[in-house]
């Protein structure tokens, strides 16, 4: 692909990225390059949220070309998900007003709790659909729908695996990968993490470093995504063979099924 650069430029793909993200390399620089990166990515450069910005352009197929400082670090373990700075950081995303303004600029998706619900129904396999526990959930999570008015909805994230938190070796903490951005329930991101890094004794205390008092309406939001989360997570395991840590994630959506709210 002609990326259009000045001569001396050497491409090359960073795999796992579906042929949208290289690395730019010419003598001593090198850059991050995306094609077609989230159109509000220059606010979250300015938030420090995101490595720099440097550049945007459009190309002659006309694709949009992004260019970010390339910062050596590495991405966060599945342990390191539970370090503070990275609730004080989610925290930032969602409290951020001009990530709102800027997502609301681009018209960003407002994705509701109807839409989690009709995602996992979706070309859900008869196995799953038939499961006793999972049918009991579903049905439980439709009769409890969270009713967080969505004038109170924020900037979230959308897809908080470890890979997207990138650790600098000045030990500045960024998160990446913004193609999943939209705004929801804060609860539904916050969810997400929980369930795939902090354990269930713990959650109390993640909330402290977010920044946020546990109320009992928070708390049921919390579970209530938790739970509709893991059914989304039991199914795209499903789908790509994943069985044991299927398994796993059944056993845990049935522990939390016994979490009081």
């Amino acid at each position: 692909m002609d990326f259009e650069l000045d001569d001396g430029w050497d491409i090359y793909p960073i795999y796992g990225n579906t042929n949208k993200a290289f690395m730019g390399k010419k003598d001593h620089q090198r850059l991050f390059l995306k094609r077609n990166a989230s159109p509000f990515l220059a606010a979250l450069s300015m938030e420090e949220i995101t490595p720099r910005l440097i550049w945007t352009k459009r190309i002659s197929s006309g694709d949009t070309l992004t260019a970010q400082e390339w910062l050596n670090g590495q991405t966060l373990t599945k342990q390191q998900m539970r370090l503070p700075k990275v609730a004080h950081l989610l925290a930032r995303v969602h409290n951020s007003k001009l990530l709102h303004r800027m997502l609301t600029k681009v018209g960003g998706q407002v994705v509701s709790p109807h839409d989690f619900i009709r995602e996992y129904l979706q070309d859900l396999p008869d196995d799953l659909r038939q499961h006793p526990l999972m049918t009991n959930v579903l049905n439980e999570l439709r009769g409890t729908l969270p009713t967080l008015p969505v004038a109170d909805y924020r900037v979230c994230h959308g897809d908080l695996n470890h890979k997207n938190w990138l650790l600098s070796d000045h030990r500045q903490l960024y998160l990446v990968d913004w193609d999943s951005a939209r705004f929801a329930d804060p609860a539904s991101d916050i969810s997400m993490l929980l369930c795939e890094y902090i354990p269930l004794p713990d959650w109390q205390k993640w909330f402290e470093e977010y920044g946020e008092t546990m109320t009992a309406d928070l708390r049921t939001r919390v579970v209530w995504y938790a739970k509709i989360n893991l059914l989304l997570n039991i199914k795209d395991n499903y789908y790509r063979n994943q069985y044991h840590q299927m398994n796993h994630e059944i056993i845990f959506l049935e522990e939390l099924s016994q979490y009081e709210v």
